[in-house]
């Protein structure tokens, strides 16, 4: 049987590509076929329509002016390609309507933002709590998708989800993952699954992932 082909998003640093090892080892182990996409905001389409199934990596902060906001001074902006990108596969998804597409961390922040939604952008400066997001580690999360112990490293958060449905949340009450239910798998989570221990949280969405593209 042939497995499901994929695509994992790449940061742009310098005049590289790159992404961390795990997501790619985490679809392997899941039954599909990582291959990584440049970042090329005019072949997302493309991509798309080729691969069975997305997901948008983890990396560094939105830039906020885009939605008419500026971006605070402790973001660690990401490469205008990068962001350009992943909105442009995003775009291209809300065609290709029955694509599973997985975002994380930051892959979860532009899928909210996306549709609407919201973004606290330095946690420190308005939760009491933003130590258990930030600098990072592990924290307990709770909602739809069960309770249970996640690998976490953010200083940003979704304040509103806009047309997604928020499916689990912080113990502090920091949105933790998002989901479309009228798409086949359209999930986004702010921890880091490739990095997680807790299957239910960890392989297992990547195993979701690919059985919703066919595998």
């Amino acid at each position: 049987m042939t497995r499901p082909l994929i695509g994992i998003t790449t940061d742009v640093h310098g005049d590289r590509y790159q992404v961390a090892v795990p997501y790619a080892t985490a679809v392997r182990m899941a039954g599909g076929t990582p291959v990584l996409l440049p970042c090329e905001a005019d072949c997302a389409a493309d991509y798309l329509r080729r691969c069975d199934g997305v997901v948008l990596t983890g990396g560094d902060d939105p830039i906020m002016e885009q939605w008419g906001l500026p971006t605070h001074p402790e973001a660690r902006k990401v490469d205008p390609r990068r962001q350009a990108f992943d909105l442009a596969i995003l775009a291209a998804a809300d065609v290709v309507h029955d694509r599973p597409v997985l975002g994380i961390c930051l892959g979860m922040q532009l899928m909210g933002l996306h549709h609407g939604g919201a973004l606290d952008q330095h946690l420190p400066e308005t939760l009491p709590t933003s130590g258990l997001h930030w600098p990072g580690g592990t924290h307990d999360i709770r909602g739809a998708l069960g309770d249970g112990v996640v690998h976490s490293h953010h200083h940003q958060a979704l304040s509103d989800a806009g047309g997604l449905r928020v499916v689990a949340t912080a113990t502090d009450g920091v949105i933790e993952a998002v989901r479309d239910d009228d798409r086949p798998f359209y999930l986004g989570v702010q921890w880091h699954p490739e990095r997680t221990e807790a299957r239910q949280f960890g392989a297992g969405i990547f195993r979701e992932l690919v059985c919703a593209a066919g595998g």
